[in-house]
């Protein structure tokens, strides 16, 4: 997918298209990179849990109140 230069989507794009590039260079194997690719999202799912339970926490004490 191409998309219009400079904007969000191409810069996106570059970027991945850059961290990929540079870990093929290196000589990564492919299994190295995948646990990499799965341990960004699992710190970033549970980031995304913790600010979700303390939302929740916070709510469910507003309604309490």
């Amino acid at each position: 997918m191409d998309y219009k230069p400079y904007t969000p989507e191409w810069h996106r794009k570059r970027q991945l298209r850059d961290a990929l590039f540079t870990y093929l260079d290196d000589y990564v194997s492919n299994d190295v990179i995948l646990q990499e690719i799965v341990g960004i999202l699992a710190e970033r799912s549970e980031r995304a849990y913790a600010e979700f339970a303390q939302a929740n926490e916070l709510e469910s004490m507003i309604h309490s109140r």
